[in-house]
């Protein structure tokens, strides 16, 4: 049964955070001495939000900004022209204000509060395995303890995020209302995605000639055979590809909840395909394989009824996006078996290697490294410097997130996002299968978009693009927040 929100609103408490908030940055600045004039001018363009209409500061809107910001401004290509220690990167900037009006909120209004999940025990192991990760390498994290810090504290960011979402989105509305803005979002990249195929314009690294406060970073075209990849604003195309595969569901899912509408929905979700398909991503296609499968699994009926839109569907691929399904069939099946391919061995350069070993070839080498540390908490979280540009390397990067996780925090780490990621999935299921209404469409959705991460997992290190990190907690925390409505368990 579907909670009512109550009529009072929230956005005087958020208006005085905020204040509050930008007060005490500016504050510290000037103490500080460092970019005095720089964080002046963020904190003025920030201060019009303490006059905005009501609607403004309401929290889901709120968490709406912050989606918007991590979907259209590409993450690690723009920041803020700001002389500080650190990036200042425009989602680092909105999600910290967001965070701090939300904790300062909790202190003075008694309508806002910190509200289960239903996931508390899995994410207490991952934070607790992050964190004896690091106690029972001591050693490794002094020599490392500038990597490690901004590591740790950039992942417990993600885990205060998830309760923001869980609790300030609190009735079917506001989840639907942020669906929406996600599968719009995901549907615009996906109609740039295609325009960056075609012609090779990608439109996101052209942001700063329309919002000058950003500065632009550089970025590398990807190519493939010949053709190129679409990342559009995303930080590679697997991880653009995962992302639109996440939010295709969530479009179907739509084209029920608004039948009146279907027909844009529809034109959304194949904006979202045509998308994932100019990435060129194996790993996005395989998260394409494993949504129709959920679906199979949960909507039977529904699912076979669309059988007959592949041939068309194939038709309008070939003439939209020319060349792509050749390159997904000599990506699965290239000359000499994929299996060969993947366990291809770098040899020569040790440097390198450390970039560009395939994904099978780098098990053998990770399990005796994981050997040489704590089985249960492995080598500690952040100590693993990976990367291209990184001017210290000491870890070969891994395109495979289970088992970089199984090396950072040991089986512990594993088991906790194996719980997360299961749990949620399995409530959502018993939902799906008990409800056939729209509400049961939704805990379909949910449940694909999660499978269909939790699968890729196992081909990228998903969790190393902070794009496609925000969309697993957002859909996490929506996923909570519906069970939650509902009244269902999560717990198996």
């Amino acid at each position: 049964m579907e909670t009512v929100e109550r009529p009072r609103d929230s956005s005087t408490a958020a208006r005085v955070a905020l204040l509050g908030a930008l007060l005490l940055v500016l504050s510290v600045t000037v103490v500080a001495g460092v970019a005095v004039r720089d964080v002046s001018i963020v904190v003025i363009l920030a201060t019009p939000f303490v006059l905005a209409p009501n609607w403004l500061l309401r929290w889901h809107v709120i968490v709406g900004w912050i989606l918007v910001v991590v979907l259209f401004i590409p993450i690690k290509r723009y920041d803020l022209s700001a002389n500080l220690p650190f990036d200042l990167e425009p989602y680092r900037l909105v999600v910290a204000a967001a965070l701090v009006v939300w904790i300062t909120a909790l202190l003075i209004d008694p309508g806002v509060r910190i509200r289960r999940s239903g996931f508390e025990q899995p994410m207490a192991l991952i934070v607790i395995a992050t964190i004896c990760s690091e106690l029972v390498n001591g050693a490794r994290v002094a020599d490392l303890s500038s990597y490690v810090v901004k590591a740790v504290s950039f992942f417990l960011s993600f885990v205060l995020f998830f309760y923001f979402v869980v609790g300030v989105v609190r009735t079917r509305a506001r989840v639907d209302s942020l669906v929406k803005l996600l599968v719009v979002g995901g549907a615009t990249l996906g109609g740039f995605a295609v325009l960056e195929r075609r012609t090779g314009f990608n439109v996101f690294d052209h942001l700063h000639s329309v919002v000058p406060v950003l500065r632009f970073l550089g970025n590398d075209e990807s190519v493939r055979g010949g053709d190129i990849r679409a990342e559009a604003s995303a930080q590679h195309p697997i991880a653009l590809g995962v992302a639109l595969v996440m939010l295709l569901p969530l479009a179907v899912y739509l084209t029920q909840r608004e039948p009146r509408h279907a027909k844009r929905w529809w034109a959304a979700a194949a904006l979202l395909f045509g998308g994932t398909l100019c990435t060129g991503s194996r790993t996005g296609f395989l998260g394409l394989v494993v949504v129709l499968l959920v679906f199979l699994v949960l909507r039977p009926a529904a699912t076979r009824k669309l059988w007959p839109l592949a041939v068309p569907l194939a038709l309008a691929v070939h003439f939209a996006v020319p060349g792509a399904i050749g390159e997904f069939r000599s990506g699965f099946f290239p000359r000499g078996g994929i299996i060969a391919e993947q366990s291809h061995v770098v040899r020569g350069n040790a440097q390198i290697a450390l970039l560009s070993n395939n994904r099978l070839a780098d098990i053998g080498p990770s399990m005796t490294e994981f050997r040489e540390h704590n089985p249960l908490f492995g080598e500690g979280y952040g100590t693993r410097i990976t990367g291209y540009g990184e001017e210290f390397i000491n870890a070969a990067i891994l395109d495979d997130q289970w088992l970089k996780t199984l090396l950072e925090t040991g089986i512990a780490g594993v088991i906790g996002w194996l719980w997360l990621l299961a749990r949620s999935t399995w409530g959502l299921c018993k939902l799906a299968r008990r409800d056939l209404s729209e509400g049961g469409w939704l805990a379909t959705a949910l449940a694909a978009s999660i499978a269909s991460f939790a699968v890729a997992m196992a081909t990228y290190d998903s969790l190393s693009f902070v794009q496609i990190t925000f969309l697993i907690f957002v859909v996490l925390a929506l996923s909570a927040v519906t069970l939650r409505l509902t009244g269902e368990s999560a717990a198996p």
